[in-house]
């Protein structure tokens, strides 16, 4: 009877083209709040954020107000537990939240490239060591300003070339513009000679995170700059606590657009079987069973549903894989990613609630006596 739902379905053309764009625009929406999500849960979880400490200025906040001295790492290495300290300069075009922030990271390229997860695509590490003013970009950020290798880019008082763009296992990194440490300490107007931003803490594998974290900050104590040690995950929950609660609020808004696909499919269904109540009667008197009939109305509300969610969590899988969208705060960004558990989630949650909705009118059907039925006609 497969061919008899289609023709169902075909027969109202308006009707069905509007419940799946409905469908469509919704999962939509859905896959776009599950991205954001997504990205939050890699950023503030994982091995890396776990396993690795920042040393920040005590009470400070925004990138540009922390600021510690750079012999610090000297101290800090040789504490019990530590493997490896890279001491990092921030700047950050905005330190409220954006959707087009730009973070530079100024590090030794050489840590960078023996640290970091990165990997380049294009351009030359050799460049990228040799000269001052040279940068590795992120290729989110490549692709949203357009850049490729030779390029000079220009924001505020900064102003780089284009020696690689580069791709990461961590999303977020994507994000992020990788200069020298040196050159980012002497830009104008940044002015931060001896001094950095934080210091990123890599421990050795048997080593306590949080044990390591208090004995940096009761070594430095002492010096000239309180400082601030956590998890790399619970410092970026931290200086992202704004989104994170903004991001919790649309977690609700990702229930509503499931609740919205299942009422407007439920209703489109309803609509289509009160018309066609004397053709399932007639499919009765010519034997077909009301157990097959429910089915068919589900079959009908389930298609629609399905076809509507799959093309929807498909334009939205494309979307973020074309547009590299991220939001950061405070020089910490969260990348939003297509992912296979987006769109295996976008999958199941079209046919369950297609199911869902065709259950009433289904039932419906399937009990509505004959006779009554057919003096319809």
């Amino acid at each position: 009877m497969l061919t008899y739902v289609l023709k169902t379905l075909i027969r109202h053309q308006t009707r069905s083209f509007l419940t799946i764009s409905g469908a469509a625009v919704a999962m939509f929406v859905f896959c776009f709040v599950g991205s954001v999500q997504e990205g939050l849960e890699r950023l503030t979880s994982g091995a890396d954020a776990d396993r690795s400490l920042i040393v920040f200025q005590e009470n400070r906040f925004c990138p540009t107000t922390s600021r510690l001295p750079q012999d610090y790492a000297r101290k800090i290495q040789k504490l019990e537990g530590v493997k490896d300290v890279m001491p990092i300069q921030v700047w950050t075009n905005n330190c409220r939240a954006s959707l087009d922030i730009v973070v530079f990271n100024g590090a030794d390229p050489q840590q960078i490239r023996t640290t970091r997860p990165v990997e380049l695509v294009s351009g030359s590490w050799q460049q990228f060591q040799d000269t001052r003013d040279a940068a590795i970009v992120g290729r989110n950020v490549a692709q949203r300003r357009g850049l490729s290798v030779g390029d000079q880019f220009t924001i505020g008082e900064l102003s780089v070339r284009v020696a690689g763009v580069f791709r990461s296992r961590v999303p977020a990194e994507e994000n992020l513009i990788y200069t020298s440490l040196e050159y980012l300490q002497y830009a104008q107007g940044i002015d931060s000679a001896g001094i950095v931003t934080q210091h990123e803490v890599r421990l050795d594998s048997g080593a306590n995170p949080d044990q390591v974290a208090a004995n940096i900050d009761a070594a430095l104590r002492s010096g000239s700059v309180a400082t601030k040690t956590r998890r790399k995950g619970a410092f970026q929950s931290s200086t992202l606590s704004d989104l994170v609660d903004l991001i919790g609020f649309a977690h609700w808004l990702g229930y509503a657009c499931v609740g919205l696909v299942l009422a407007l499919v439920a209703t489109t269904t309803v609509m289509s079987v009160q018309d066609r109540i004397k053709e399932y009667a007639v499919l009765q008197t010519l034997g077909v069973r009301p157990l097959r009939t429910l089915r068919l109305v589900l079959a009908e509300s389930t298609l629609l549903c399905t076809l509507g969610g799959i093309l929807g969590t498909a334009l939205a899988l494309v979307a973020l894989h074309l547009g590299g969208f991220a939001i950061g705060a405070e020089g910490a960004t969260i990348a939003f990613r297509p992912s296979l558990t987006l769109a295996s989630q976008g999958g199941l949650i079209s046919l369950l609630v297609g199911i869902l909705a065709g259950l009433p009118p289904a039932t419906q059907v399937a009990m509505t006596p004959i006779v009554p039925a057919l003096r319809q006609i």
